[in-house]
């Protein structure tokens, strides 16, 4: 599977494009529509994968969509939190196709109570759950420190030395 990250908006979210057999995944595209067309020209986009509902990971998800016809997938804990109407909420659990290859969404509640993590082969983007450098903030809507404790102790478990992790914001790294 191909990764490329794209740096887009005001904060510097990481958006991530997968490409796997001329089929794309675009994951967090919180602004840098042209940036994300242009790396997926003649590619077939499927879907849109939110990790939470912040608006810095989830503003350009709607013109996306509209442009390609991707469906928007979503956790449902973030349904109260959201504007929009997504194509499908997630429980966790479920296995996203992308072309040849599968990506496993796990319900990582605890920055807000949708977050997720995306589980690949060997590799795994964690929203804004954990960055090389810490975890995600708790003090928001929808965020419990708690919850977050948990997810972490779940993700420990996931997680094996060598994965390379994709964070929400920052650099990747591997464990």
């Amino acid at each position: 599977m191909e990764i490329k990250q794209l740096i887009v908006g005001p904060l510097l979210t990481n958006c991530y494009i997968l490409i796997s057999d001329e089929e794309a995944v675009v994951i967090d595209p919180g602004a840098g529509l042209k940036k994300i067309l242009k790396e997926i020209e003649g590619k077939k986009l499927n879907y849109i994968i939110l990790t939470h509902y912040h608006w810095d990971h989830t503003l350009g998800a709607q013109k996306l969509k509209e442009k390609t016809g991707a469906k928007i997938l979503i956790h449902k804990g973030e349904k109260d939190f959201i504007k929009f109407q997504p194509d499908q909420f997630l429980d966790g659990g479920e296995e996203i196709r992308v072309g040849n290859e599968y990506l496993k969404i796990i319900h990582t509640p605890g920055h807000t109570k949708g977050s997720i993590c995306i589980l690949g082969e060997n590799f795994i983007f964690t929203g804004d759950t954990i960055f090389e450098d810490g975890v995600g903030r708790t003090d928001l809507p929808g965020g419990s420190e708690e919850d977050l404790k948990k997810s972490l102790e779940k993700l420990e478990k996931i997680i094996k030395k060598g994965m390379k992790i994709y964070p929400g914001h920052g650099e990747s790294f591997e464990k």
